[in-house]
């Protein structure tokens, strides 16, 4: 629900239950949700589906603030408020999920970033319901997340550049 993962512990016709830990209300905007909000809802992808996207898991990383929008074309260009914590993880062109949808970052500035919501985007999603000054849930690329794991790590004992480079797994310069 609006990009955090939960699981439904009760159905009864068109209605569902959830239940949300602590963790996930400090860390989501979902706490705030009042009846009639409108939010994102999409059902877990299968292993086995067609990926339309990039790795969303559900896993909010934190909240931030939508800082503008305005019209470009059909799109609609947002800029988002973008936590210091979060910003090693965001590169132009790489994705991001806001409330769950998965974007592609068109750029990224000090403490912002921005996205183009298309018109399929507009149609599909709450997103383009939202004023600048609301709240949003953020999950930062997957793949960027673990890159910057590994290189911020020590590396193992014997690997280093020589070992790399012995292996075929070393490409300075590209």
């Amino acid at each position: 629900m609006d990009g955090a993962c939960l699981t439904v512990v009760e159905r009864a016709g068109e209605e569902f239950w959830v239940q949300a830990s602590a963790e996930t209300l400090r860390r989501t905007t979902l706490g705030a949700l009042r009846p009639g909000d409108r939010v994102n809802l999409e059902r877990a992808m299968r292993l086995s589906d067609r990926l339309g996207g990039h790795l969303v898991l559900g896993h909010v990383d934190a909240v931030a603030e939508i800082l503008s929008r305005r019209p470009e074309g059909g799109s609609v260009l947002v800029e988002y408020s973008l936590p210091a914590s979060l910003s090693p993880f965001f590169i132009e062109k790489g994705s991001v999920a806001v409330d769950g949808v998965s974007l592609t970052v068109n750029a990224v500035g000090s403490g912002s970033f921005s996205v183009a919501l298309i018109p399929e985007t507009q149609a599909r999603t709450a997103l383009p319901h939202k004023p600048p000054g609301a709240k949003v849930n953020l999950e930062a690329d997957l793949i960027g997340k673990y890159v910057a794991r590994l290189l911020g790590a020590k590396a193992p004992a014997g690997l280093d550049e020589e070992a790399l480079k012995a292996a075929g797994a070393w490409a300075k310069g590209r």
